[in-house]
């Protein structure tokens, strides 16, 4: 379960494999393209770049947001403009006696200010939490105060992230390779 948030600004879960989605045909799929490289693009320009009508793009993309495929339009805000300098991913560890309250702990979790995304994942550790701290003092705090003094927390390891590279999004799908890069 990946805890995130929506173009209103409240966070909302979403599960991977409890959302029913359509079938894309080529023309979903140029529209996703386009909009991955440019969501503030008006639908009279994505329309022309498809190749399909302004009217028939808006009912598209109307539909691809109904349906959960868009799940949202946001600003991609740097933490540090606003005073958080610090940013850390953090593997959290759930007491086998609280696994009934997984969901409920996600939620919390994503509810705190620190925390930018919460994602629930397999293997030795049950969530990672992105976080983003003025300095080591606040992250210190968030550590103690929100992670290890709930008694449903066994164990938490955090690792400082020093850089954020994003991912090449415009020139490749999901599950394509990475476009080959000039040397």
């Amino acid at each position: 379960m990946e805890v995130t948030s929506s173009g209103s600004g409240t966070r909302r879960p979403t599960s991977p494999n409890k959302v029913r989605r359509p079938a894309l045909d080529t023309t979903d799929r140029a529209i996703l393209r386009v909009l991955r490289a440019d969501a503030r693009i008006a639908n009279n320009a994505l329309a022309d770049r498809v190749g399909i009508a302004p009217s028939t793009c808006l009912a598209r993309v109307k539909a691809l947001r109904e349906s959960g495929v868009i799940r949202g339009f946001h600003a991609d805000i740097d933490p540090a403009a606003l005073g958080h300098q610090l940013q850390a991913m953090i593997a959290v560890r759930v007491q086998g006696t609280a696994r009934a309250a997984m969901a409920k702990l996600g939620r919390e979790l994503a509810a705190v200010p620190e925390v930018l995304d919460v994602y629930f994942v397999a293997g030795t550790d049950d969530f990672l939490v992105h976080v983003a701290a003025r300095d080591t003092e606040t992250l210190r705090g968030f550590v103690v105060d929100q992670l290890s003094a709930r008694p449903e927390i066994s164990h938490t390891e955090t690792s400082l992230i020093f850089e954020h590279l994003p991912a090449d999004r415009p020139s490749r799908q999901p599950g394509q390779e990475p476009a080959a890069r000039g040397r």
